[in-house]
């Protein structure tokens, strides 16, 4: 039961995360990061950089396939449906959308969230009810995309059959996991081949709970998306034990980036429409202040007290600790590397990261990607 509290506390934290953690502010990028030694990109292979609303960062493209631009949001008033819209500003998300004028081959999606579960009430739950609303929503997305000249819809709601807000009417377990199949089946009707249509998801497959189900339905959804972007963060914390939040692998973990794409092949889904999630910052804790810290803060701390790249053999992470003891799992260059030869091997697609303003101002972790995963 107690692992059981950990880890739908670290599910949480992914929403909180997205607006409210320590690893929210940016800074300009600059430094070459190694790009004079890229590998040329593989064909099929991807990396992808979460950027945000309230980031600061404008992303180097060189070292990416594929951006996706957190959030916009579905909108519900008095359970009726009032269309879609972004967060934060139009010019924020307008420099992002100008990359692809200087990188023309670079793909563009907008991940859509429920994680504000607004005043406006229910969002992704109460509009996958309605088939309707669904056919609204799905034709709101595709007329963005045309808007904006962009190419795909990422789906972010964390999760069917939960709710972090307590809102009634923002989850029904009864039928969210069904209604999140036929969302996404309509999504993919309306977008067709033409855009790409993902989602992130998590380390579990659908699972039985008083009242229905909650996560997403692994098999149903395999056919209608490109590909998906597994979360491998945010799976243990420090403040639990000093179990690693990201580790290739560490029994001692509620879950780890082998079991959480090991979940995903035994549910049918193929590997190569698998992504591996990499966190650009150090899980501190789930509940007490502070929660994280990006992984341009942890080069900053002081000597005296903190010691960073601590090597974790077994499950081939870093660690910090502060005075002797474990502070906070992240993960470095050296990590990257590992993970990338493992899901090479596996025949993954790739990789992803959350997000692009936690790196470093030479861009050691975004080139770490970019080298694990186009290696020959």
């Amino acid at each position: 039961m107690k692992k059981l509290f950990f880890y739908l506390t670290a599910i949480a934290l992914l929403f909180t995360a997205c607006e409210g953690d320590d690893y929210l502010a940016g800074q300009k990028s600059g430094g070459s990061g190694g790009k004079g030694e890229m590998p040329e990109a593989v064909s099929g292979r991807v990396v992808i950089a979460y950027v945000t609303y309230y980031g600061k960062a404008i992303p180097d493209a060189s070292y990416l396939t594929h951006i996706n631009y957190a959030f916009a949001e579905p909108y519900m008033e008095n359970g009726i449906y009032k269309g879609v819209g972004l967060q934060g500003s139009e010019s924020r998300f307008q420099q992002i959308v100008d990359l692809k004028k200087k990188h023309p081959n670079l793909k563009i999606g907008i991940s859509f969230t429920n994680a504000k579960e607004d005043s406006r009430g229910g969002c992704f739950s109460q509009l996958a009810k309605s088939a309707d609303y669904r056919r609204a929503f799905a034709e709101d997305c595709r007329a963005f995309l045309q808007k904006w000249g962009i190419d795909g819809v990422d789906m972010d709601w964390e999760f069917p059959g939960l709710s972090w807000s307590g809102d009634a009417n923002a989850y029904d377990r009864a039928v969210d996991v069904q209604n999140h199949v036929l969302l996404m089946m309509q999504l993919r009707e309306t977008l067709g081949s033409r855009y790409l249509l993902t989602y992130a998801g998590y380390c579990f497959d659908k699972t039985a709970v008083a009242g229905g189900h909650q996560y997403i339905d692994i098999a149903a959804v395999a056919p209608y998306v490109d590909f998906v972007n597994i979360m491998t963060y945010d799976l243990d914390a420090g403040d639990e034990g000093g179990d690693h939040q990201s580790a290739l692998e560490s029994p001692k973990a509620y879950s780890d980036c082998k079991r959480a794409v090991q979940t995903y092949l035994n549910a049918g889904m193929p590997a190569n429409k698998l992504v591996l999630g990499i966190p650009f910052y150090g899980r501190i804790s789930f509940g007490a202040s502070p929660l994280s810290i990006n992984y341009k803060d942890i080069l900053k701390l002081d000597s005296q007290s903190y010691k960073i790249d601590n090597w974790d053999e077994a499950a081939s992470v870093p660690y910090v600790t502060y005075n002797g003891k474990y502070y906070c799992g992240y993960d470095n260059a050296e990590s990257i590397a590992a993970k990338g030869e493992w899901l090479l091997n596996t025949g993954m697609k790739g990789m992803m990261f959350w997000d692009y303003d936690g790196d470093d101002e030479s861009g050691t972790l975004r080139n770490a990607c970019w080298q694990a995963t186009m290696k020959k």
